[in-house]
């Protein structure tokens, strides 16, 4: 996890308010490197985020770009995408917690 950003407590320092939403940033240089050096324009994807927000009724939703739609962005090479996958299977686990 490289941050956790309080997007609810930035927009109360700007004096706006929101429903509670968090961006996490996370990644891991092992697995993006050999990416970027593939295709270095997809260094415009990495690292990784997830947005955690609350909807009407106290709902949280959990938002996040899954590892095939990053696929061929950038000039990245055909495969090369699946890579993130086991990130996402980490993802996913978290979530169901």
């Amino acid at each position: 996890m490289f941050a956790a950003i309080d997007q609810r407590e930035a927009a109360r320092s700007a004096g706006l308010d929101m429903p509670p939403t968090t961006l996490l940033v996370y990644g891991n240089p092992r697995g993006g490197t050999p990416l970027m050096l593939a295709a270095p324009d997809f260094a415009l994807e990495p690292p990784l985020k997830v947005l955690v927000r609350e909807e009407a009724g106290g709902k949280a939703l959990v938002v996040y770009t899954p590892a095939e739609a990053l696929g061929g962005r950038h000039g990245l090479p055909a495969g090369m995408a699946g890579k993130l996958v086991g990130a996402e299977a980490l993802l996913a686990t978290a979530v169901q917690r």
